[in-house]
């Protein structure tokens, strides 16, 4: 009786499975899974062709009548659509692929890399392009795209954020959307590919994503709202509103300072704010740049060393010592402007402008150095091998130090002065003084 009974149970739990196993058959190739390959294979060699007008019947029959065959069937749908649509014109293409998009999220928005994100970014991107003169659907297609970059966050595609950008400037311009939606557009899009760079290794990756992060920069400025003027009219009276908030402060000042509006009214009141609310190395600095672009450089010196004391990061400090260096260099104050130059080179490897502004002061000190002509002419040694270390270190410089390099040697000491003061090409020659370093004589004829 027991082994009967096992036996039945064991028959009823193997027909469940086999049942199962059918409707799971069933479901993914349709009533008839041999028409189903079938029309696939048909369909697909007619796309392999271009011939999507032949490709239509077999591809529709696997589209509704086997819906989870394959991520396939959606991937040459998308082509179908479009070359029919382009062949042809006619709206109703563009009508289905959006319903493509919309089943392939049904179906396979779960697949890990070509997830429901993804396939929107696509969906969007596809509905701007085909329809981007009609303004509902660029909306519709702003909103899709803008919930993808939502969903992906930094694996977002360049082209759906290049898109988005893009989708913002025509309703801004048609006042279907805030400027200051625009600019929120622009400084996410900017923090994401700084992040993607820093995040990236592969050079040629890098390269795409500063490339769409110039793409996006460009739409920016095209859509009109960049300008020291717009950004003064959108946000000063946001600012009189809300002048403890910090977050709109600090976004004021981003755009202000990406546009170089530095010497405006609006930078100063905001500038000055943050300074009093939060007073750190930012705001400092902040300040340090509304003097420069005011010609205040006293004051501009003042805050860029408190913004020094209170900066943490290397690289930024870097560009503080540079900027203080630049201005002790215009004030004639060459000793500490070599100082804050050295300072910026130690923050900063192998970059090549310090040294270039030390050169710039030794030559400009040269006219005080010594009593003789040739004391005064030797100054241009060493500035000239700071050239050159410019030079050596930092391709960036190369073009520079070379015209300097070329501009300088011409006032090497002549031969025939170096002879009466015991000097000869290639021998060793202290300049002394706070420039202290030691180089070799070259001689001119």
């Amino acid at each position: 009786m027991k082994t009967r009974l096992l036996i039945v149970t064991m028959v009823l739990l193997f027909s469940g499975l086999f049942k199962a196993e059918a409707q799971t058959l069933e479901s993914k190739y349709g009533l008839d899974s041999a028409k189903t390959i079938l029309n696939a294979s048909l369909y697909i060699e007619m796309v392999k062709q271009g011939n999507y007008k032949e490709a239509l019947t077999g591809w529709r029959y696997v589209y509704k009548n086997a819906p989870a065959y394959q991520k396939s069937t959606y991937i040459n749908g998308v082509k179908i659509m479009e070359g029919l649509y382009r062949a042809t014109k006619n709206d109703k293409y563009i009508d289905t692929l959006m319903m493509v998009y919309d089943n392939r999220i049904k179906y396979f928005g779960k697949d890990r890399k070509y997830s429901t994100g993804w396939i929107l970014g696509r969906k969007g991107g596809d509905l701007f392009q085909y329809r981007e003169k009609d303004i509902p659907s660029v909306k519709e297609a702003y909103a899709m795209m803008k919930k993808s970059i939502e969903m992906q966050g930094l694996n977002a595609e360049a082209k759906v954020i290049a898109n988005t950008m893009e989708a913002s400037k025509v309703l801004v311009q048609n006042n279907q959307i805030e400027a200051e939606e625009v600019i929120d557009n622009y400084l996410l899009f900017m923090d994401m590919a700084k992040k993607q760079m820093d995040a990236e290794t592969d050079p040629a990756k890098k390269d795409n994503i500063n490339n769409a992060r110039l793409n996006v920069e460009q739409i920016f400025f095209a859509a009109g709202v960049a300008d020291c003027e717009t950004l003064s009219n959108i946000f000063t009276s946001k600012f009189h509103a809300n002048n403890n908030d910090l977050v709109l402060i600090n976004k004021i000042l981003r755009m202000l300072n990406r546009q170089e509006c530095e010497d405006g009214a609006l930078y100063a009141e905001v500038a000055e704010r943050k300074y009093e609310l939060d007073p750190n190395a930012d705001a400092a600095h902040n300040l340090a740049k509304m003097f420069i672009k005011k010609k205040e450089f006293d004051k501009s010196k003042e805050y860029l060393v408190k913004s020094i004391e209170l900066e943490t990061d290397a690289d930024i400090k870097a560009d503080l010592h540079f900027k203080l260096a630049t201005i002790l260099l215009m004030q004639g104050k060459y000793s500490d402007a070599k100082s804050n130059a050295l300072k910026a080179a130690k923050y900063r490897a192998n970059w090549g402008q310090p040294y270039l502004l030390i050169g710039k002061a030794y030559a400009a000190y040269s006219k005080n150095y010594g009593s003789s002509p040739l004391e005064k002419q030797a100054v241009y040694w060493v500035a000239v091998d700071k050239f050159a270390k410019a030079k050596a270190l930092d391709p960036d410089c190369s073009e520079e130090a070379r015209e300097l390099i070329t501009t300088y040697s011409k006032y090497f000491p002549r031969k025939e002065e170096a002879f009466f003061e015991g000097i000869k090409e290639g021998d060793t020659y202290k300049v002394g003084d706070w420039i202290n370093e030691s180089t070799k004589a070259r001689l001119t004829e």
